[in-house]
């Protein structure tokens, strides 16, 4: 894949239109046609695909009665103001990720990816069955909006370098893209931190403005082209065990909507939620023989006393994001009970088949 294909014009956004008051649907005959806003580029893989997948079973599952454009980062809003173009009703639909957000919501950066936290078996329990999703439901109406688990990265990589990681003393100073809960705890063993939209990451690797980036792994990674930049990629996953793709919904959008129509739209995301999972297990697969066989790149891990660290500094940022914000305190007391919860029955089943596997086949 080249990564000409895939870029759009993410931090040029036109202005959003003025949003129209929010009617009642009147029959089963209309047709609502809706606007969805994403932060990736118009069709970039698995991230853009994913978006168009809801819509899509949004209109399949509703016989027609629904139809949902979907906009590219940059065609109608901005890449990282999807939240505040939904809650205002500049478009009904939203897809991006609950992290970019903490600056609004602090509580939001729970809803994609926890250092060290659940991988996305465990995180999609706990928003279905142990009660994640009230609670995101009940922190996002307070912004007017409806908010879903649309699809999920799965594991991601610790990220691309453009030199080799030998010891902690070589993290200080270093300049990473590295969104949310992690981005703070790099920022506490000396590197710092930058959130950027994904299509600005190429040319500040290239340019020197960045020594490094996290993005997603192996499949979203060569299609922007990342490998050309770094020649070092790191697998020391412990920044985005598991990254949940959020869907918004503009809340007097949904409670506009009749009750069969909110049916098809959980379904939809519940759906799209898990097919993309499924698709990232097999692309990931794909790209990562891809890197290594055809570009040579050269996967690294990080020492011990880097892991340490960040494992340490991510204590530290949990801790005090809880301290400091109520619903954060809420929001990581739940996930915390269900992570410990869960961790028992991960670690004697997959854990110990994963590990039993590797044994009898390495």
């Amino acid at each position: 894949m080249q990564r000409r294909q895939f870029l759009g014009a993410l931090g040029a956004g036109a202005a959003g239109a003025v949003a129209a008051p929010f009617v009642s649907t009147a029959s089963a005959q209309e047709t609502i046609t809706w606007r969805m806003v994403t932060s990736w580029p118009k069709n970039f893989p698995a991230l853009g695909t994913g978006a168009n997948d809801f819509a899509q079973r949004i209109e399949t599952l509703s016989g027609g009665r629904m139809r949902v454009e979907v906009y590219g980062a940059g065609e109608l809003v901005p890449a990282l103001e999807v939240f505040d173009a939904v809650a205002a009703g500049t478009a009904e639909m939203g897809h991006s990720a609950a992290y970019y957000w903490r600056g609004k919501v602090a509580a939001s950066q729970f809803f994609t990816a926890v250092p060290f936290g659940m991988n996305t078996t465990e995180t999609n329990a706990w928003l279905y069955h142990g009660g994640g999703q009230e609670l995101w439901d009940e922190i996002y109406a307070q912004h007017n909006l409806k908010p879903f688990a649309v699809g999920n990265t799965g594991t991601q990589m610790a990220g691309w370098f453009k030199r080799e990681i030998n010891s902690l003393e070589d993290m200080r100073g270093l300049r990473i893209r590295l969104p949310g809960l992690a981005g703070e705890a790099m920022n506490g063993i000396g590197a710092t931190a930058v959130n950027m939209p994904g299509s600005e990451i190429f040319t500040s690797m290239q340019t020197g403005v960045l020594d490094a980036a996290d993005w997603v792994g192996p499949y979203n990674d060569m299609a922007f082209g990342l490998y050309q930049v770094a020649d070092y990629y790191y697998t020391s996953v412990w920044n985005e065990p598991s990254a949940v793709l959020e869907g918004t919904i503009n809340l007097d959008a949904w409670n506009a909507l009749p009750d069969d129509l909110k049916a098809v739209v959980v379904e939809a995301a519940r759906s799209a939620n898990l097919a993309m999972i499924d698709e990232f297990t097999f692309r990931n697969a794909q790209a990562l023989q891809t890197l290594v066989d055809e570009h040579g790149v050269q996967l690294r891990t990080f020492p011990d006393e880097v892991m340490a660290a960040l494992h340490e500094s991510s204590r530290e940022v949990l801790a005090r994001q809880a301290e400091s914000d109520p619903e954060s305190a809420r929001v990581y007391e739940s996930y915390q009970a269900f992570q410990r919860l869960v961790r028992g029955f991960t670690d004697v089943g997959e854990f110990a088949y994963l590990k039993s596997r590797d044994a009898v086949t390495s």
